[in-house]
């Protein structure tokens, strides 16, 4: 038992071998049960559910029909159910506890949201209903749409994409349009070394050049680098604001400025706007276009619990080049415009992202969350979300390596390097496992790449004061014990998951996708 900084009573407890060990005749522990796979559960040989004979009929799918058995295991419905469901119980959750993963922002997700989003007029639509027939759900799409261009300073929205990478190919699109539109042949896009992953890849994907931009040692984009790499190819630049590393970009004005000089535009990675929102207006910076992950600012869910969302807004110089389906002001109501030729305004839409208009049910959460908290609620949970980064980074900077100095303010995020580790044979990946074993999921791991080793945490504006400093006073005991020389429980962790440490590496270069009752890897 030992005492937290509040002087509340804490019980974590170190893990010991008798427990590590023990062992039952089932293999279950408790409620903690040991789940096998399915085909190990039934087999392909019998079903749960009896079938009567099917009677004599004519295929109609002209010689396509199955012609060998699925190969599916047989399980009762009783099996299935408490098969998932176990698995369920596995998985770790916003629900169940922090998720520190930096640029990742996983927040909570009001229940309220849930409720609005369930209600029949919303949850019952059908994307190819008349419009005549959904009024509501235009307007609060046009109300959505509002609210993310006031906060972004921008004058037109596509809420269509359907996920961030899906966003910024959306907002590439409309610049690679806006150059053609006037017979301009640029074909070079800037991207910083501290930049996503997606950024590259989605200009290259529609046919730009990919040119680096250097980063500081802190990850910001300074204007002579940008100038450096300027020319008359150049048509856009892919600037994260904050960076990857959690750091505002203090030159972005000057930089917008030089780009716009140079006949280019300037696409802004909206991952991190959820420590800004309600602080600063990216349109305001020079922004021409930014996407936003829904999940990420807004509370909608994340992953598996998505779908995900990724509008984008444009600036009045992109505007035009919006892509289908669009809103539109029709004297006092709102249409949503399917075909370009339906339109009588000067819009040159470039195509369409996605069949309909998007996930309706994410912008549904997304507004609640809006009005739940109205723009004052925003900018607090923006300066929230800022000032848990820095407590966690302030806490732990006696402990931990920060990768940009212990005088380095961060944003939202807050970024260690693995310098803390040194000489103690622990690993980035063994301290991000342990910290499965004491009930945490681990921060994000050797990104952003500038920094060697790294561990970049988010704690978001979710988190109390008192979830926070059970997570340093872990964090802390973590570090402890790799600098004191005890790195056994680091290099065999996890030890206390239904599976150990995995091959990772092993399992993405050669996976097994198919089950065999013969392949003996799998035993």
């Amino acid at each position: 038992m030992s005492m937290n900084k509040q002087g509340r009573k804490t019980d974590i407890k170190q893990p010991t071998s008798d427990r590590d060990d023990a062992k039952t005749h089932s293999g279950n522990r408790a409620l903690q049960i040991e789940e096998p796979i399915l085909f190990d559960l039934g087999d392909t040989q019998t079903t749960g559910v009896d079938f009567a004979e099917l009677a004599p009929f004519e295929h109609r799918l002209n010689g396509m029909e199955r012609l060998d058995d699925f190969g599916l295991a047989g399980l009762s419905e009783p099996e299935t159910m408490r098969h998932y469901v176990r698995l369920s119980q596995k998985n770790y959750s916003i629900d169940t506890g922090i998720y520190p993963l930096g640029s990742c922002t996983m927040k909570h997700n009001p229940r309220l949201n849930e409720k609005i989003a369930r209600l029949p007029g919303f949850m019952d639509i059908h994307p190819l209903q008349p419009q005549s027939t959904v009024p509501g759900a235009i307007d609060l799409m046009s109300e959505l749409a509002h609210w993310l261009m006031e906060l972004t300073g921008m004058k037109a929205i596509a809420l269509s994409p359907k996920a961030g990478a899906h966003g910024e190919l959306c907002g590439m699109m409309a610049i690679k349009a806006a150059h053609e539109a006037k017979g301009s042949t640029k074909n070079v896009v800037l991207v910083p070394d501290s930049a996503h992953g997606t950024n590259p890849a989605t200009a290259a994907l529609i046919g730009y050049k990919i040119r680096s931009v250097p980063a500081q040692e802190d990850g910001t984009v300074t204007v002579a680098s940008v100038k450096e790499a300027l020319d008359d190819d150049v048509a856009a630049i892919m600037l994260t604001n904050p960076n990857t590393g959690g750091v505002f970009e203090r030159e972005i004005v000057e930089i917008a400025k030089l780009i716009h000089e140079a006949g280019a535009y300037f696409y802004c990675d909206g991952a991190n706007f959820t420590a800004i929102a309600g602080k600063v207006k990216p349109g305001d910076l020079g922004v021409d276009a930014m996407h936003f992950n829904l999940h990420k600012t807004f509370s909608t869910p994340h992953g598996g619990g998505g779908p995900g969302s990724g509008p984008v807004v444009l600036s009045k110089r992109l505007a035009p080049f919006a892509p289908l389906p669009f809103l539109a002001k029709e004297g006092e109501s709102i249409r949503l415009v399917e075909n370009a030729s339906d339109h009588a305004g000067e819009a040159s839409p470039f195509g369409r992202m996605t069949a309909f208009h998007g996930q309706f049910g994410m912008y549904t959460r997304a507004l609640t969350y809006m009005m739940s908290h109205g723009s004052d609620g925003l900018k607090q949970a923006s300066e929230d979300a800022v000032l848990n980064a820095n407590y966690l980074r302030a806490s732990l900077s006696d402990y931990m390596s920060l990768a940009f100095g212990e005088d380095h303010i961060c944003m939202h995020e807050v970024l260690f390097d693995d310098a803390f580790l040194k000489d103690t044979d622990v690993t980035t990946l063994d301290f991000a496992k342990a910290m499965i074993d004491e009930g945490f999921h681990p921060m994000t791991v050797y990104f952003p790449l500038i920094v060697h080793g790294a561990m970049l945490v988010e704690p978001t504006e979710s988190e109390s004061k008192a979830s926070l400093d059970q997570f340093i006073e872990v964090m802390i005991a973590l570090a402890k014990r790799a600098k004191q020389g005890d790195a056994e429980p680091f290099l065999n962790a996890p030890r206390f998951t239904p599976r150990r440490r995995l091959d990772e590496t092993g399992a993405a270069r050669k996976p097994i996708l198919r089950w065999s009752p013969d392949d003996e890897t799998l035993t």
